[in-house]
């Protein structure tokens, strides 16, 4: 407990018995204030945030309800309701009140031992006692100005919107029947979490109107609001290829997983990669698949002498209090635990997570990793050690692990004791702003015709706006998800993507190769071989974003070199200068458009466009080769279903959608 600061509980309710120290706000956290405020003042009542662990969610959002007066309307609502999903959410959030703000009252809402009065200033209290319409009914809405969801990704479950109906007419009760209360002004409704996204399809537009602020841990270990990081990705062979993925969630089943993972060898790996990597570090968390998996590894821990103890679902309340107490004291350096710890732990000692359990939802990673992602100089942490382990073969894609975070293939490289720097730099190196003037024109080869090649962008370019987000290369959108980057002569990278089949394991996904240019055909049969050489795997992933940063990092380190690599800009110098008269007679050849027609815009392309459009004529046939009609609408659920997947774990600012 900090010096500073002492309280003690009285029938339920909160008091500090010294006064608190002014806090100054981060930038950061000062401009999540400023965005909610922002929206409430322009008509928003139900808006989230996002913000990773460790980057002080609680501390921002008390903050928030010191700044929300009462309305106008009802100068009696002046008291706040902050709804956590556990007893340790609670108390940290209330002790935070009281520390930030020691005038209020401050009271807590759970079980048999925590009844509050409902007439605080604040109330924290858990969704699971809420539920109790005795317990709930001590609340009157009339007289609450600001409702705080923490970890609100769980807001769109039926418990939740069975209560947050009763203070927004626009959140349906699950019960068709329910007639909400007529309230005198709007409650203004704000939720907060790590992972503002849900697994399992449920939009959390159901609940909140819009995201009005996000950062992600990356940004923040960056500008070093969060501890530094080194990770450790262990290739081994382990073949997820045979587990089966829940239908609901889009990740592994915990029980067909377990049948691979909790394994003698494997749980030996974890162990002797922790003595070899991790041994030094004062306080490991390491999170497995299920109960069984966790004293297992527990025992082989134990088993190499190592004092490791273990945590779950079923651990009494009183037990688990006391062994995460003696874990943040350091009393022992390994704490295994199933899903117990992946919300709402604030252990900020934790200096090194290993992820002993494969995922395909970026969300689960991220909150896995995060929990040592929190600064702790009191304890003398420098970084946070990331382990996690990846299948040496590959065998199917989808898995989120380190490498994939920065878009790279696991397999194409070891990642050792890599900074958050090194790894950026190995996926995206930074490019010197040298210019070139002599950059060869593309080489031609026989294409087949496209449809319409300029169908899908503007301006002939065929670069695709979300592409250019992505990207600074000059990659060309060729339809049906085919994306092409031509490599100054030597060839070109090419991403498509690949739809899911019934009867496989493997999802959809995008995939990458690089087709070296032909040779010439004295080269070649001087050699003896075909002047067409075999095309080369690059990598596969599940995310296009990922898929393009890895591609563009083999472009600038397999294909093209030194300063020949500002070329591949789309900013180039050569692409703004006219086209050829060789691009020129092949694209109207093609597009069977007379140079000299009326109305003809060809004759003003520069070269970059025409290369865009030639790459589009070569590569869009190839898109359009049949697919048996039974595979094809199982084919477009697939690659539907994936999407929506996808989708669920990207927050973006801005509305949500309510289905």
């Amino acid at each position: 407990m900090l010096p500073w600061f002492r309280n003690i509980f009285r029938g339920g309710r909160l008091f500090s018995t010294e006064p608190a120290r002014a806090i100054t706000l981060r930038p950061y956290q000062e401009h999540c204030i400023q965005a909610c405020e922002d929206a409430l003042k322009a008509g928003s009542s139900r808006i989230g945030c996002s913000l990773p662990t460790g980057s002080g969610k609680t501390t921002v959002f008390i903050s928030l309800l010191s700044r929300i007066p009462p309305p106008e309307s009802n100068s009696k609502a002046s008291r706040s309701l902050i709804i956590v999903n556990s007893i340790e959410l609670a108390r940290q959030s209330a002790e935070q009140v009281t520390r930030l703000f020691p005038s209020w009252t401050v009271q807590i809402e759970q079980g048999v031992k925590h009844q509050a009065s409902g007439t605080a200033d604040v109330t924290v209290a858990t969704y699971q006692t809420l539920l109790q319409p005795e317990r709930f009914a001590k609340f009157d809405p009339t007289r609450l100005k600001a409702v705080i969801v923490d970890e609100c990704h769980h807001a769109a479950a039926p418990s939740y919107l069975k209560l947050l109906s009763h203070f927004d007419p626009n959140i349906r009760h699950p019960d068709p029947n329910f007639k909400p209360l007529t309230l005198p002004h709007r409650i203004p409704i704000v939720g907060f979490s790590a992972t503002l996204s849900r697994h399992d399809g449920i939009a959390l537009g159901s609940v909140f109107e819009r995201i009005v602020y996000h950062r992600d841990f990356l940004s923040m270990i960056k500008d070093q609001w969060l501890s530094g990081v080194r990770f450790t990705t262990v290739q081994a062979n382990i073949n997820l290829k045979g587990v089966t993925v829940n239908s609901r969630t889009g990740d592994f089943n915990a029980t067909s997983l377990a049948h691979v993972i909790n394994t003698d060898t494997i749980n030996h790996l974890v162990t002797r990669t922790w003595l070899d990597k991790a041994s030094e570090r004062r306080s490991t968390l390491v999170f497995c698949v299920d109960i069984a998996h966790v004293r297992d590894l527990t025992q082989v821990f134990r088993g190499f002498g190592i004092d490791a103890r273990y945590v779950y679902s079923k651990t009494p309340v009183a037990e688990r209090k006391a062994l995460i107490a003696s874990f943040k004291a350091g009393q022992f350096p390994v704490l295994v635990n199933c899903a117990i710890l992946t919300e709402g732990a604030d252990i900020p000692n934790i200096d090194c997570v290993i992820v002993a359990r494969p995922t395909r939802s970026r969300n689960v990673f991220a909150q896995m990793i995060g929990r040592g992602m929190r600064l702790s100089s009191e304890t003398g942490k420098k970084d946070c050690r990331i382990i996690d382990f990846v299948d040496s073969a590959n065998r199917v894609s989808g898995i989120v692990s380190t490498p994939t975070l920065f878009g790279l293939d696991p397999a194409d490289l070891e990642i050792e004791d890599e900074s958050l720097e090194s790894l950026e730099e190995k996926s995206s190196a930074k490019i010197t702003s040298q210019a070139i003037d002599d950059i060869p024109d593309p080489e031609s080869v026989t294409y087949t015709d496209y449809e319409d090649p300029f169908a899908f962008v503007s301006k002939f370019s065929g670069l695709s706006p979300h592409i250019n987000q992505l990207s600074t290369y000059a990659w060309v959108g060729c339809g049906n998800d085919v994306y092409v980057l031509e490599c100054l002569g030597k060839g070109f990278i090419r991403i498509e993507k690949v739809e899911a089949t019934d009867g496989e394991y493997l999802p959809t996904h995008f995939s990458a190769h690089f087709t070296p240019a032909a040779l010439d055909r004295a080269t070649a049969a001087s050699l003896k071989v075909s002047p067409f050489l075999r095309k080369r795997r690059i990598l596969q992933s599940e995310d296009l974003s990922e898929a393009i940063k890895g591609c563009d990092t083999y472009a600038k380190t397999k294909v093209v070199f030194g300063p020949m690599v500002v070329g591949l800009l789309r900013s180039a110098r050569w692409r703004k200068t006219p086209a050829t008269p060789q691009q020129l007679a092949f694209v109207s050849k093609r597009l069977k458009k007379p140079l000299d027609g009326e109305d003809n815009d060809l004759q003003n392309l520069t070269k970059g466009e025409a290369a865009n459009i030639i790459t589009r004529l070569k590569n869009g046939a190839k898109r359009r080769h049949e697919k048996k009609v039974q595979q094809a609408s199982a084919a477009a659920r697939a690659s539907e279903k994936e999407r929506v997947r996808r989708a669920r774990e990207e927050v973006r600012v801005g509305p949500l959608a309510t289905y």
